[in-house]
């Protein structure tokens, strides 16, 4: 299987949104087309900042990672099911470090403990070196914060 990480283009919003829409059930905040709305317009201006990777094979997004450089955060990532367990998120999480304050801790809000949603996502940042931290909520969804502490 071959893909590519790079950063999106608009040549890229209507696959992207087709595998968000495909995963959407999985992440709280983009329940309804009004919601999903928010999200397209949130990742155009994502592409214009340069805060927008996606892995891509045969011109099909597999995989998407919004960041923020002003809060050194991983904000939204998400891969295909028959795509995953291949290496794209720890990848395109490599490309999104790349842009961030290393003097800063990094962080992104998952599923918590108990949430079977949250066994894989977890189970990646840990391997990566974050910690859990405190728990929050994201779209009235109890999260919890994982750090990766500043070296």
């Amino acid at each position: 299987m071959e893909y590519k990480i790079k950063y999106a283009t608009i040549n890229e919003l209507n696959s992207w949104m087709k595998l968000v829409r495909m995963v959407a059930w999985n992440f709280p905040g983009l329940e309804s087309e009004e919601l999903l709305d928010e999200y397209k317009s949130t990742v155009i201006k994502n592409i214009n900042r340069k805060s927008a990777i996606c892995a891509v094979s045969k011109n099909t997004v597999i995989g998407v990672l919004l960041f923020s450089t002003k809060y050194n955060m991983l904000c939204c990532m998400a891969v295909h099911p028959d795509y995953r367990k291949k290496g794209i998120a720890k990848l395109m999480i490599k490309e999104m470090m790349s842009n961030l304050d290393k003097s800063r801790d990094v962080i992104v809000d998952t599923f918590r403990e108990e949430d079977s949603k949250g066994i894989a996502p977890r189970a990646l940042y840990s391997s990566l070196g974050f910690e859990p931290a405190e728990l929050n909520e994201s779209f009235g969804y109890p999260n919890q914060r994982f750090v990766l502490r500043a070296k």
